[in-house]
């Protein structure tokens, strides 16, 4: 009876032995099991840089004389048009404008802004500019304006574009606008824009919101917060406020970090939508930015697919960014690490986004529409939690 009482002991610390060996063993190689999966997910979800990167610079014209970033863009069967944000001499943002016939090369550039919200006001500017870099330095160095139309997003409904845009009056009030321009007018370069439509309420700070390309249920529906989930807001008409309307109700409240379990390294923090939905045959794709802890500097851009009738339903979420700051000319610039996508485009099957590098320059990627959007498709839901930060 001893006998088996010890062997039952020895092998009672032999499996309890075997479990803490296990158990280190799992501890030790996890880490190394996650870097492989993460770097395998952006070989399959990752984009291709334009050879011929960056496409745009900022330019001797005064307008854009300091940095151009954050392209619009939209195709229109012949060409892609693109609507960048300039930053002026004078600290001022404008909407910038040129176009594409392949859309790797910049065929056309106006010499003038497109769109603006205020004209040049040397006074005003010298004013704004004494403000900011008294009161935000960081931003100033950053490469930000101080006023004017900031980060246009752009989409085609009923012949018509509309961009939306974040309109900057100070620190404290930055709105959500929206304006239009028939087709026929932007391809005859007649800038016939609709009066200017504020979304969000004054004195308040909205950034990132963007449209669909059409109409849900009849209804415009624009997409303006991710985090803590996807909020989407329908509007019977998108440039026009009326009393029997309700205004978007919902406000972009504190950002709130995450983490994803299923990867362990991406990401932390959503910063907000990039580009505006795509529509696929498996819902809508849309493009944001997110940052880890350890790297709170960098942009980075991932993926998510969402139910084409109730687009507030997450259906797959990229397990690795898609595009993050790498290239020299987005790890050098007015903010090191940033990489920007407010554009996209599809066409012959070829996905191209268009995006703002180290707020300094546009730049282009692109990957297989069919085929990226399949090997999104395939990936679940990743569990959320609150991260620890």
């Amino acid at each position: 009876m001893a006998y088996i009482l010890f062997f039952g002991l020895v092998l009672a610390s032999l499996f309890v032995s075997g479990l803490f060996v296990w158990g280190l063993w799992e501890l030790c190689t996890q880490i190394p099991r996650q870097k492989k999966r993460y770097e395998k997910e952006r070989k399959r979800l990752s984009f291709n840089r334009n050879e011929k990167n960056p496409i745009l610079h900022p330019s001797s014209y005064d307008f854009e004389g300091q940095a151009v970033m954050n392209p619009a863009a939209i195709h229109d069967g012949e060409k892609t048009h693109l609507f960048y944000r300039a930053i002026g001499t004078d600290g001022i943002s404008r909407i910038g404008y040129a176009n594409s016939k392949d859309g790797i090369s910049v065929d056309e550039r106006l010499p003038y802004p497109v769109f603006a919200l205020e004209g040049p006001d040397p006074h005003l500017s010298a004013l704004r500019r004494s403000y900011a870099e008294k009161n935000y330095p960081a931003l100033v160095a950053s490469g930000g304006s101080w006023g004017g139309t900031e980060d246009p997003r752009a989409v085609v409904i009923d012949d018509r574009a509309y961009v939306s845009f974040s309109a900057f009056h100070n620190w404290d009030s930055v709105r959500i606008g929206v304006t239009s321009i028939a087709m026929d007018d932007l391809k005859q370069k007649r800038w016939k824009w609709t009066p200017p439509i504020f979304l969000s309420p004054q004195n308040q700070v909205h950034k990132n919101w963007v449209l669909f390309p059409e109409k849900i249920f009849g209804k415009f529906a624009v997409i303006h917060s991710i985090s803590p989930k996807v909020e989407v807001a329908y509007r019977d008409n998108i440039l026009k406020v009326g009393t029997h309307e309700p205004h978007i109700k919902s406000l972009e409240g504190p950002r709130t970090n995450f983490i994803d379990q299923k990867s362990g390294f991406w990401h932390e923090r959503m910063r907000g939508p990039g580009t505006p939905p795509i529509k696929t045959p498996h819902g809508w794709l849309l493009f944001y930015h997110a940052m880890q802890k350890n790297e709170p500097s960098k942009y980075k851009l991932g993926a998510m697919l969402l139910d084409a009738n109730d687009p507030s339903k997450i259906l797959a979420r990229s397990p690795a960014p898609v595009l993050e700051p790498e290239a020299h000319y987005e790890t050098n610039g007015a903010k090191p690490g940033i990489v920007y996508a407010s554009g996209a485009t599809v066409h012959n099957d070829l996905l191209t986004l268009y995006y703002g590098a180290a707020d300094n320059f546009i730049c282009s990627a692109s990957a297989p529409f069919t085929e990226f959007v399949n090997r999104l498709k395939h990936h679940d839901k990743p569990m959320l939690m609150p991260a620890i930060i």
